[in-house]
């Protein structure tokens, strides 16, 4: 029966990990980043350490996944490795925040670069996308890893595309990638760190394949193998791209139409695109980003409910998470998961969404991360013909060392956003709590 089940290829692992990866984040936070740094040296070491810390932690996973690999991620990792109590907060984030609120930011997303060459109301078109992904999703494994396999490729061949085309740019600025005193300087402070949340968000899905971890295929070898290769290959493609971004447009006159308006992102692919080719050639790339963030949100559409459907089928007051179709197929949790992308949608702005999910997700891989000393202190992994992390200790100590520096100034510089974290995990203990007295009666 375990085997029947493992029906995810070591493709379409890395397909989901790269489109869990690629999505809103790399092609509209740049704009809340260059308002406070302006050296184009210190914006790509903000992606290269992000995508360092990612790989960290992708390697970590692929440890803890192969010692546990049941689906459902951080829910299942840390409730076998610190308590049922700590691992339920966890998936209580995933399934609240970690998955709809990133569905949400990408069918925002979605919307606003459609909306630009169609006249359609981008809520209309965000809500619309959630909708038919949810039912691609809801109704067959078949078409929807299908779905996901050549929109992940899609997507990869077009951003190669534009990379190149960018690239060729005669009109280019002069960018310099000097280490200067500026760029020390900003890479010090508080706004670096920060830029460290949104890019840590934009990278957050490198862990994406050890939600689907009980329907992997060989999961000791392909979950490492699809979570490093994976996050490699978007390593590379952010780079890319952020160069692109700031050798095609002013980074002066990126900032500046930010900060017209802090409550939504500027689409800075647009603004790329638009020096590239022109207007015309812009508004056809709007059309081919919304298509990327097709991928984005149907991948998260896909891995999240795996987390719902666990917890569903551990605890009583959530049982009617776990239901699915004759063929395996978690319908109720894509339903409920794609519910409260809609509702978010309409009552929060990108920002406060992005900080908000990026503090909590990071509270929650942390805990993860630090989960491998445990691993290696009880010796649970020995036995076991099972990966071991690549240069341990090395690499977990600077996924959380990166972490626990960008917690504290979010907590310190963003206290809104990280209450709303606290006060979600603050809910998610009285439901747990509910439920264990529930059972006891």
């Amino acid at each position: 029966m375990e085997k029947e089940n493992r029906h995810v290829s070591l493709y379409s692992a890395i397909a989901i990990v790269v489109a869990n990866i690629i999505g809103v984040g790399v092609f509209t936070s740049l704009g809340f980043q260059v308002l406070d740094i302006k050296d184009p040296t210190a914006l790509m070491m903000l992606w290269l350490i992000g995508g360092v810390v990612a790989l960290c932690g992708a390697l970590v996973y692929g440890e803890i996944g192969t010692v546990f690999p049941r689906s459902g991620g951080e829910y299942n990792y840390l409730s076998n490795l610190y308590s049922p109590f700590v691992g339920f907060l966890s998936g209580w984030i995933s399934s609240t925040v970690a998955f709809a609120a990133p569905v949400a930011v990408a069918a925002m997303a979605f919307g606003a670069y459609l909306g630009k060459v169609i006249n359609v109301d981008p809520k209309i078109l965000a809500i619309s996308l959630i909708f038919l992904i949810t039912a691609i999703h809801a109704t067959s494994l078949k078409a929807g890893f299908g779905f996901q396999n050549v929109f992940s490729t899609l997507k990869v061949l077009l951003i190669l595309a534009f990379i190149g085309f960018g690239l060729a740019y005669r009109e280019h600025q002069d960018i310099t990638l000097n280490f200067t005193d500026a760029t020390w300087d900003q890479m010090k402070g508080k706004a670096f760190a920060i830029g460290l949340v949104y890019v840590g968000y934009a990278y957050s899905g490198w862990n994406a394949s050890a939600y689907l971890a009980g329907e992997i295929k060989n999961v000791k070898r392909n979950l490492p193998l699809s979570s490093f290769i994976g996050t490699a290959l978007v390593i590379l493609l952010y780079l890319l791209l952020t160069y692109v971004f700031i050798y095609t447009v002013p980074i002066q006159d990126l900032a500046d139409a930010q900060a017209k308006d802090f409550s939504k992102p500027i689409e800075v692919g647009y603004f790329s695109a638009e020096h590239i080719f022109g207007h015309g050639g812009a508004n056809i790339m709007a059309i081919i980003i919304s298509l990327l963030l097709v991928s984005t949100c149907s991948a998260m559409i896909l891995a999240g409910p795996r987390v719902m459907k666990a917890m569903g089928d551990d605890i009583k007051l959530l049982k009617f998470l776990s239901f699915s179709s004759a063929k395996g197929t978690p319908y109720m949790a894509i339903i409920v998961q794609s519910i409260i992308s809609a509702i978010l949608i309409f009552t929060a702005s990108f920002d406060q969404i992005l900080v908000y999910v990026g503090f909590t997700l990071q509270l929650s891989t942390f805990f993860t991360v630090l989960g491998i000393f445990i691993i290696r202190f009880r010796k649970l992994n020995e036995g076991l013909s099972s990966y071991k992390t690549f240069l341990y200790p090395i690499t977990p100590i600077i996924f959380l060392a990166v972490n626990a520096w960008v917690i504290y100034f979010v907590a310190s510089g963003k206290p809104t956003e990280s209450m709303y974290g606290v006060a979600t995990l603050g809910i998610g203990a009285v439901v747990y709590f509910i439920n264990k007295m529930r059972n006891k009666a």
